[in-house]
């Protein structure tokens, strides 16, 4: 950890630009960012980063690398057009450790805005929270990256290791944004993602995979409902027994280390059900849009092969009842869980540093939700930190992030890149 004096200017850094941060974030809020809508938002992505004098990467996400990539969800959007941003500090002199600040600009959609308090892309502050979509997840994280590393620099002080600041597309349906930073050629001795976790640090979290059911009937007009076959009504019968893997899986919990003491860590999700073509004629055909969680440890592969298995016996003749025809197609998220194992330099610092910001011990917890993290401790080796505010409603209504939460993170940060980069005082640039 860098001298205290050293600590107190950068945190006071901070705080002095505190107000340009959270106009910055508001801004980000306002550029709504829904899956192949980023690019005005990664426009401002890039300005931001220009402004910080640093070295500008942009590039389209599309590659055969990346689909042929182990890791890879199958996308259904044209990734020609949707690009990544990084942006790069190169040291004058090389003497600590490099680092990835990473965060995710893809937003998930507000749903009916007349249910929202006020526009959901009208970042308002109130009470101490800042509101909008993607507010907290995790547009708010992604400055306080930026401004995190602009406190050294206000500072006085010069980094002495890399810095790779990461804006990328795909976190909320795929994870393939974060995938391709990897495959471009990213890799530091340690990550930072500050995506919305309550000031803690996430220990572990699931794996995650989306796909859809689509169901097969057979039609006919309602006056002759015996001689077809509802394909929605079948789809019910898949639901229930993807309800009967779930329960499962949450009761083979204790046999996965940091799991044992969640309540439900698994959970499945059916996130959209659409079927049938008029009214009057039963209908032919039902898809479900699922999403199911996985353990740690877990292949993609064997949960979509257990799942399939459980869908396809759900289809069979029993009880007198009919068969029916039922595929299962991936369709997004093939992504497996990762541990954050204890013990690492980059954990020992963060606890140093939020103990520095918040005056308070470094909480570590698991979540059932995905995180790109995935891709830098199974891909890449990485010990990854996903540390960032407190938030409420993410993926509803009135999202909104602590400002209170976000200022101390972002200082937390902040010490952290300058204990773990290494700081020297600037130079003075010489007049031409």
């Amino acid at each position: 950890m860098i001298p205290d004096a050293t600590a107190r200017a950068i945190l006071d850094a901070v705080d002095e630009q505190f107000d340009s941060q959270l106009a910055m974030t508001a801004e980000l809020v306002g550029s709504p960012s829904l899956r192949e809508g980023e690019e005005a938002a990664q426009d401002l992505m890039e300005k931001h980063l220009r402004n910080l004098g640093l070295e500008i990467d942009r590039w389209s996400i599309n590659s055969s690398e990346l689909r042929d990539h182990a890791g890879y969800g199958k996308s259904t959007v044209d990734y020609s057009s949707m690009t990544n941003v990084v942006g790069t500090y190169h040291p004058k002199e090389y003497l600590g450790k490099s680092l990835i600040l990473n965060g995710h600009i893809d937003v998930v959609p507000e749903g009916p805005e007349d249910q929202w308090s006020r526009s959901p892309w009208d970042a308002v502050t109130h009470d101490g929270w800042l509101y909008g979509r993607g507010a907290g997840d995790m547009k708010a994280g992604l400055i306080a990256n930026l401004f995190a590393f602009d406190a050294i620099q206000r500072s006085g002080l010069e980094l002495t290791a890399p810095v790779h600041l990461q804006s990328v597309v795909e976190e909320e349906c795929t994870g393939n944004g974060s995938l391709a930073a990897l495959l471009r050629g990213y890799k530091a001795d340690a990550v930072i993602i500050s995506e919305p976790e309550e000031d803690a640090l996430v220990r572990a979290n699931v794996g995650v995979l989306w796909f859809t059911v689509r169901v097969t009937g057979n039609p006919a007009h309602p006056r002759e409902m015996a001689s077809g076959f509802n394909a929605i009504d079948a789809a019910y019968q898949v639901i229930a027994a993807l309800r009967s893997l779930e329960a499962q899986w949450n009761a083979e919990k204790s046999q996965h280390a940091y799991f044992e003491d969640l309540d439900h860590p698994i959970n499945f999700n059916i996130g959209g059900i659409t079927g049938g073509d008029w009214p009057s004629s039963v209908p032919a055909w039902c898809e479900l849009r699922v999403r199911v969680a996985t353990y740690p440890g877990t292949r993609a592969e064997d949960a979509l092969h257990e799942v399939t298995t459980c869908v396809q016996a759900a289809a069979q003749s029993s009880s007198g009842r009919e068969a029916f025809a039922v595929k299962v197609t991936p369709d997004g998220f093939f992504a497996e869980g990762y541990v954050l194992e204890p013990g690492s330099e980059a954990e020992a610092l963060l606890e140093t540093t939020h103990r520095a910001a918040f005056s308070q011990e470094l909480v570590r917890f698991t979540t059932p939700g995905y995180l790109d993290a995935r891709v830098f401790v199974n891909y890449g080796s990485m010990p990854t930190l996903v540390y960032g505010p407190v938030s409420e409603n993410i993926h509803g209504f009135d999202e909104r992030v602590s400002i209170d939460s976000l200022r101390k993170c972002t200082g937390s940060i902040a010490l952290f890149i300058a204990s773990w980069c290494g700081v020297k005082v600037a130079q003075p640039v010489a007049d031409d």
